[in-house]
Order: C-alpha cells, then sequence, then structure tokens
C-alpha cells in the first residue's frame, strides 16, 4: 500500500471520528466532496481499454469472459476488498469468427450447422434469397433479411454452398451477431453476422474469406463479488455497487456493459476507505446478456437475512454511451416507482448541479435489478439513453462497434460515476433512524 494512499485513508478515518458522524449525514455535502472530486473517468477508462480492447468480447461462460473475470478479481483485490468469486453453469454457445482480408470478425453460428469445422470460399451476395443460381459450388452465400425458417440456406447448402451467412440490414439503429434458429440440420456452417459486417461485404464483393464456427460446451460462468465492513459501530446494512461485465457474441461490449463495470471499479477505489455505518459490497455479474442468469444466482442464494439487510443496489448498465441522442440519465426501478436508490441518485443530482440530465423514477426491466427488486429489495438500473424513453437506445447496442472509440464519451461517464458514488455513498454513510421496517422507501 503506497503511503499517500494511507496519509489519505487516515485523514478521512479521522476527520469522521472529530465530527462524530458519517461525513454524508452532513448538509454540507462534505462526503459528496469526497467522493465527486475524487472519481476520475480517465482511471475508469483504463479498465475500460483493458475490456473492450485488451479482451473484446466476453461471452458468458467463455475463455474470454474468464480472462474479464481474473482481471476484475486482481483490480479489487488490490485495492484491499475482501473478494468471493461464485461459480454457476450456464448454457452452451454456438460461436464463429470470420477471417477477412487480414481481419478477424466476431460473430454466432446456427446450432443446427456443423460446428466445429473451418470453410473458405468467395463470398456471393444473394440478396434475399428469392432466387438462387443453380450452382453455388465452393461458394460462401450471403443472405440478407431472410426471415425464419431460413429456408433459402437449406437450398443454398444443397446446390453447394460451402458456408451460409445470414445478415440483417435495420433501420433505425443497426443490427448484431445472432444465432440462427434453423428447424432442420444443414451440413455446412451458419453464421448470423452483424450489420456492419455485412455492409463491409458489399463494399468489396467476390472477396474469398474464411469462416469458423465452434461449440463452448458445460461452461461455467462467475459472479465477482467485492465487500468491506463498515466503520462505524455495529452493521446497519449493506449497500451494494453493480453491473455486468459480459457482452454478446461479436461486440466487445464497451458501453454495454464495459462503462458500468469500470465504473463499479472507480467507485470501489474511491470509497475503499471512507467511513460508513453499513457494508460497501461491490457485484461484478457473469452472463446477463443470457438471462440476466449472473445476478438471479445471486439473488436465489440469499437467505432471507441476507436479502434483508441490503438497503439498495445500483445496478450500472450503458453509463457511457457518446450517441448524440442519448441525452437523458435515466433512473429505471422496475415498478416505475421510486426507492432507495433512485431518491439517492435524483437527489445526488440535485446536489451537483447534474438535475437538468436525469429523468425517472421510470418503470424499466432488462437488467440485473429486476432480481433483487423481486426479492423485495430496493434497486434500480442507471443507464444514458434516447430523451423518448428508455426503450431509445444509442443505434450501436449490441453491434461490433460498441466500441471505446465509437460509443464511449468521457464526460457522461464522469457524470455517471459522480451520481452513482455519491448516492451509494451517502446511503452507506447515514445513520438510520433506528431500524428500517422495509428495504423500500415510501
Amino acid at each position: 500500500m503506497r503511503r499517500r494512499d494511507m496519509l489519505t485513508g487516515a485523514v478521512v478515518t479521522t476527520g469522521a471520528a472529530v465530527l462524530g458522524l458519517a461525513p454524508t449525514a452532513r448538509a454540507d455535502g462534505w462526503g459528496d466532496r469526497l467522493v465527486a472530486e475524487r472519481v476520475r473517468s480517465q482511471r475508469a477508462l483504463h479498465h475500460l481499454r483493458v475490456l473492450s480492447e485488451g479482451i473484446g468480447q466476453r461471452i458468458g461462460g467463455t475463455e474470454s469472459e474468464h480472462r474479464a473475470k481474473d482481471y476484475l478479481v486482481s483490480v479489487l483485490r488490490e485495492l484491499r476488498y475482501d473478494v468471493a468469486v461464485q461459480p454457476f453453469s450456464v448454457p452452451d454457445k454456438y460461436l464463429s469468427t470470420l477471417k477477412v482480408s487480414g481481419q478477424r470478425w466476431n460473430a454466432a453460428a446456427a446450432r443446427l450447422g456443423a460446428l466445429d469445422v473451418t470453410r473458405s470460399g468467395r463470398v456471393v451476395d444473394l440478396g434475399d434469397g428469392a432466387t438462387l443460381p443453380d450452382d453455388l459450388t465452393g461458394r460462401i452465400a450471403l443472405l440478407v433479411n431472410v426471415p425464419a425458417p431460413y429456408t433459402p440456406v437449406v437450398e443454398a447448402a444443397r446446390r453447394g454452398a460451402v458456408a451460409v451467412l445470414l445478415g440483417r440490414i435495420t433501420t433505425p439503429g443497426k443490427s448484431g451477431t445472432f444465432s440462427p434458429a434453423l428447424t432442420e440440420a444443414v451440413a455446412v456452417p451458419v453464421l448470423g453476422i452483424a450489420q456492419v459486417h455485412v455492409e463491409r461485404l458489399r463494399a468489396r464483393p467476390a472477396r474469398e474469406i474464411t469462416v469458423s464456427t465452434s461449440l463452448h460446451a458445460g461452461l461455467t460462468s462467475h459472479n465477482v463479488i467485492a465487500e468491506r465492513p463498515p466503520t462505524f459501530g455495529s452493521d446497519e446494512g449493506v449497500v451494494m455497487v453493480t453491473a455486468h461485465y459480459d457482452s454478446v457474441p461479436g461486440s466487445p461490449g464497451a458501453n454495454d456493459d464495459g462503462s458500468g463495470t469500470s465504473l463499479v471499479l472507480e467507485v470501489a477505489r474511491v470509497l475503499r476507505r471512507l467511513p460508513t455505518y453499513r457494508t460497501l459490497r461491490f457485484a461484478l455479474w457473469g452472463s446477463e446478456e443470457q438471462g440476466l442468469l449472473g445476478s438471479r444466482h445471486y439473488v436465489g442464494g440469499l437467505s432471507d437475512v441476507e436479502a434483508k439487510r441490503i438497503v439498495g443496489t445500483f445496478q450500472n448498465d450503458m453509463v457511457a454511451t457518446s450517441n448524440p441522442g442519448s441525452t437523458v440519465y435515466w433512473l429505471l426501478s422496475v415498478d416505475g416507482a421510486a426507492n432507495a436508490t433512485t431518491s439517492a441518485v435524483a437527489d445526488a443530482a440535485g446536489r451537483l448541479g447534474h438535475a437538468g440530465h436525469v429523468r425517472g423514477p421510470v418503470a424499466r426491466g432488462s437488467s440485473d435489478h429486476v432480481p433483487f427488486h423481486e426479492r423485495g429489495i430496493a434497486a434500480a438500473n442507471f443507464s444514458w439513453r434516447g430523451p423518448a424513453g428508455p426503450g431509445d437506445l444509442e443505434p450501436l447496442y449490441h453491434t461490433p462497434e460498441d466500441t471505446l472509440a465509437g460509443n464511449v464519451d468521457a464526460r457522461r461517464l464522469q457524470i455517471s460515476l459522480e451520481l452513482v458514488g455519491t448516492a451509494a455513498y451517502r446511503l452507506a454513510a447515514t445513520r438510520s433512524q433506528g431500524r428500517e421496517s422495509s428495504t423500500r422507501t415510501p
């Protein structure tokens, strides 16, 4: 531990002891300054660069997600948290790669296509597959906007195609990779590629590429849980700051949800030695993209006593997009009602001068706050999205273009850090007036 960090921790604790109360209980906002002036988007961006560029796609249960898990554990242990890794089983994954002009693109594959194989050939653009050439021998067929059950796929394989690429062109927004749900087995690889891949292939037609598919079975994903105890008297509950660290196939997941993950790590750095009445717990979920699997596993394993101790869960999902239209920082509770977390962030926005960016609470699920709400725990998701509503997502959502350079804004990340950091700290450092009868606020 560096001497400077030791001295900082000592000063903070001593100051709180002299005051006789945790700093965020004070009306002058001393605790806000301890957090808002210390969180740094540039520090968070370092973690984001490791996750989205050094590791890239982080598919639940695969080696790519395991590399991210190991990185998160190392960072949190270096911060002197008590870190636990929670394993759980997840479904098989069907993945693919394309090698194109020296580049490697990641995508998904069809379960009923050929797996664990590699094929090379020239691409032929067959549009929607309404008409097909009689002979496709040795070709890789590109089919676009073909509806399920993807009948032209079977016919292209019958006419000699060595592989089939399925893509979607959508507006507004752009489509990502997908696992085509074929209704019958096909003896060639069938890939679901992203819109940007379709656009690049069409820009240089008839090029030769190599495609590979792989089955990943018997998978284990992991949650990473880090905590530190309170510094004042008896423990008055737990405050959680959370995010998911996996991504969808084909996407480096910079904003979704490398941004939330990097926020959690940076808030953990700043809060690690600040005085609190409550336990601070930071959780990074695996396999959210497959159906909130990590957070559901965690919440399902809590006893009733453990669940009741959690006074608020701040879930951070997509907190830094650079999309010009994503101008609203949404407070998203499952039922649209205010609770301890939404109220804490709304209050922080007012104190810090960010109220103009914030809207809500409004009703929205689809992230890891849902299992907590279902267990009766105050929880909400916090996210930058468009003003039309929380479903107004950035165009690069779930695509290969969700990159640090193309879809992350340092200023929005800084605002997110300040809001969640100060809100979570105030909730952790404010002494309860007796014991709460419920984890949710009226």
